[in-house]
């Protein structure tokens, strides 16, 4: 995996008010810590909080959803504790739209669908398994896939999530056979160089909790050759 791409100085705020901070996710980066010891994101918009307003003791800042490691894209903080349970009940009741980007190998039987399938998680190689019917432990995923761009060697799906499971698009797409670039875990045949995989939290879209107010984010997508093709 790569190393920790983000610090306080080259974070790539999207959006930032008084309330909430969205940061567009480097691939390598932990959105909160694990047991792997490496420094979060989530510390990193401390420190850059912490500086730019000059802040001195601990920042608060709540971790509202995550991303998995090696993929990038939009990721929302709260800035209060106030906000924090708010924006948590946005996502458990669905009114946030995610909307995320993948480049997968094949291309799908159908150009457009929504899938169905019953999720496990196996904690010991920290992978899930998708099921078409219900079986011990399992949990419900939905998505909505369509594809957008015809690549040179790849398909660029655009993906709507209705639930949040553990891994949930890299599981679902490599069950209909569509394993995204770089994801050795679910079924990619080789791992892109720097430890990401082609799967990018590209767009988001709310009713900010405190202002009321329409908010649509759009995260640039990373730097390189087959991202590049799908701009």
């Amino acid at each position: 995996m790569a190393k920790i791409f983000s610090n306080k100085n080259n974070l790539q705020i999207l959006y930032e008010d008084n309330h909430i901070v969205i940061v567009n996710k480097r691939a390598g980066d932990i959105v909160q810590g694990d047991i792997t010891g490496d420094k979060p994101l989530s510390d990193v918009v401390k420190e850059y909080i912490a500086e730019k307003y000059n802040k001195p003791g601990n920042v608060y800042l709540g971790v509202v959803h995550r991303l998995d490691r090696p993929t990038t894209g939009l990721v929302i903080f709260a800035k209060t504790s106030k906000v924090l349970p708010r924006l948590n009940a946005l996502f458990a009741s669905k009114d946030i739209s995610k909307t995320y980007w993948a480049i997968v190998k094949n291309k799908p039987a159908k150009e457009k669908d929504t899938l169905i399938d019953w999720l496990k998680k196996n904690p010991k190689n920290n992978k899930s398994y998708a099921y078409k019917k219900e079986v011990t432990n399992s949990k419900k995923a939905i998505l909505h896939y369509e594809v957008i761009k015809k690549l040179h060697n790849y398909f660029l799906l655009e993906i709507r999530l209705e639930t949040g499971r553990h891994h949930q698009i890299r599981s679902q797409l490599y069950n209909i056979g569509c394993p995204i670039k770089g994801d050795l875990k679910y079924g990619f045949d080789r791992s892109n160089e720097d430890g990401s995989i082609h799967l990018h939290a590209r767009h988001i879209s709310f009713i900010h909790p405190v202002k009321k107010e329409p908010i649509e984010i759009t995260a640039p997508l990373p730097t390189d050759v087959i991202w590049d093709a799908c701009s």
